[in-house]
């Protein structure tokens, strides 16, 4: 059964025109007040719209969001940061809530200044007509390079409140938070510290174990409003719901990944402990070779383990210990047979790569998200600006 919509949240579209006719902005905002939480990306070129929605999401409330898309104001100098607090300003003004309770975040270019006269003259000629909350509509004005709007939607079990996801990102992808943005919507009554603690957890395991191409940007935010229109949750539930969100838009991340034709799904096990299984799974997933061998559906067992063997500063993995399989094919020790081979190529030739690791040393254990790496990828990105 698909979730409800989350009572308590309201939208808005449109295009001013950054780009093409395109929708090229998004607000949200909520009738009433929310808590919220964030996590934004550690870049040190972070732009400012990063900047103030740290401020207002470390206040535990917020009211709006704002997004203007294929254009990330970064690097603009003092100007951007006028620029964006004034998005800031007419974005609240047009929700009719406080500046100071409006998330802000961009994503696009970095370097050109936004075309301000165009935002102006957009808010400008609005007044908020909406009193409902489009999420599918949301998620496309949110776009760039994305050839498809990324939408997930939950219910929090033994409760009638539902969470609702949005998100863009196809490159530019690797944790620091994960070269994103996402926005979380949920009626559940929820009290800020454990919001945050609960999207810090969440996200560990769902966007920061996502990657596309190693790059991090300038610009990730995820975000999460609760509106509490629903009532107390179970907090374990709420988290699993949450989850269940995260985790299906970090696959159609993935699987819209610039140029991507496979996700590939890295498990790693038997590390001595999380940090070391997470090292291990980002080797894998990161690795150039390990992208094109999926890619080409080529099963060379060996780029699995050259990428595991890159650890060099895990001094206690040890090939003897160390189990390789693809998609549930035993490919090491011993080498792969000839089957085994053409059992892993036919697996490797569907749409989710599956790789498995134990390192055989202890209990620690993560899961990367990433995929294959085609000239389609290469052809995107030297081509980006132009």
């Amino acid at each position: 059964m698909t979730a409800q919509v989350p009572a308590g949240f309201e939208s808005l579209t449109g295009s001013i025109g950054i780009k093409d006719e395109s929708p090229d902005v998004l607000v949200v905002r909520s009738t009433v007040p929310c808590t919220a939480a964030g996590v934004f990306t550690r870049s040190r070129f972070a732009g400012p719209s990063v900047r103030l929605s740290r401020e207002v999401v470390a206040t535990g409330g917020a009211r709006a969001v704002v997004v203007i898309s294929k254009n990330a104001n970064v690097a603009n100098g003092s100007t951007g940061d006028a620029d964006a607090s004034e998005l800031q300003r007419l974005a609240a003004g047009l929700a009719g809530v406080d500046p100071s309770a409006t998330v802000v975040a961009s994503t696009g270019v970095i370097g050109r200044p936004y075309p301000m006269e165009r935002i102006r003259s957009w808010f400008g000629a609005r007044t908020w007509p909406s009193s409902t909350f489009d999420p599918d509509a949301a998620a496309t004005a949110i776009m760039t390079t994305d050839t498809r709007p990324k939408t997930a939607r939950s219910e929090v079990a033994g409760s009638g409140a539902s969470v609702v996801g949005i998100a863009k990102g196809v490159g530019m992808i690797e944790p620091d938070m994960a070269t994103l943005l996402v926005f979380l919507f949920t009626d559940a009554q929820v009290d800020a510290p454990d919001l945050d603690a609960v999207l810090r957890r969440v996200v560990a395991t769902t966007f920061n174990a996502l990657s596309i191409d190693t790059d991090t940007s300038t610009s990730d935010s995820c975000v999460v409003l609760a509106s509490g229109e629903a009532g107390p949750v179970d907090l374990g539930a709420f988290e699993a719901a949450l989850h269940e969100v995260a985790d299906d838009l970090v696959h159609q991340i993935a699987s819209d990944g610039e140029g991507a034709t496979t996700v590939i799904e890295v498990t790693v096990s038997g590390a001595r402990d999380t940090d070391q299984a997470r090292r291990v799974a980002k080797a894998i997933v990161n690795s150039p070779l390990v992208k094109t061998a999926v890619h080409g559906a080529d099963p060379n067992w060996g780029r699995v383990a050259m990428a595991v063997g890159k650890c060099s500063d895990d001094e206690d993995i040890d090939p003897e210990r160390t189990t390789i399989a693809i998609g549930g094919v035993h490919m090491y020790p011993p080498a792969a047979d000839a089957d085994a081979l053409d059992r892993a190529a036919s697996h490797l030739a569907g749409d989710l790569a599956v790789i498995r690791v134990d390192l055989g040393i202890g209990a620690g254990c993560f899961r990367a998200i990433g995929c294959d790496l085609t000239d389609g990828y290469v052809r995107i990105n030297a081509d980006y600006t132009t």
